[in-house]
């Protein structure tokens, strides 16, 4: 069994409050920055055959995915009520994967965005990715530190 040493709940209210500002960011980006008219444009940019026509199909995708990871990031939040394993271990999986963004995303997407919303547009996504970035290294120091979830040790 483990048991919490000083450090533990400080990093649940640190990941819950990451999970919070994560969760609102990616469901910005997800729904008011990136919308058809963004994606077709992106597209265009970047030469793709009848943009108009394929822009449908990754806009759904591209918010499947978000959906996912605004479910992701909500799991967050249940490090202030619970110090369980599995909540750490989807938020670093959730963190890990959010963070590579600004590599799976088309680069195209950056400047296309910029042109529709200005230099806001990107904050959501800067705060999403860059924090979860962040956010996992300090998971992981933690893991390393203590070699088990939530910086608890061995009784």
């Amino acid at each position: 069994m483990r048991v919490p040493t000083p450090a533990t709940r400080p990093l649940q209210v640190a990941v819950a409050v990451c999970a919070a500002v994560f969760t609102a960011g990616t469901a910005l980006h997800n729904f008011a920055v990136v919308d058809r008219d963004l994606v077709t444009a992106m597209m265009a940019a970047s030469g793709v055959a009848d943009p108009d026509g394929r822009a449908a199909g990754f806009t759904t995708g591209f918010r499947i995915v978000g959906c996912l990871y605004v479910l992701g990031n909500a799991v967050g939040l249940l490090a202030l009520s619970t110090p369980r394993a599995w909540v750490y271990w989807t938020v670093l999986a959730v963190n890990a994967t959010q963070a590579l963004g600004w590599v799976m995303i088309p680069p195209v997407m950056w400047p296309t965005v910029v042109d529709a919303h200005g230099p806001a547009g990107v904050l959501p996504a800067a705060v999403t990715d860059g924090g979860a970035a962040v956010l996992t290294l300090v998971l992981l120091a933690f893991l390393v530190r203590h070699r088990a979830p939530w910086a608890m040790r061995a009784r």
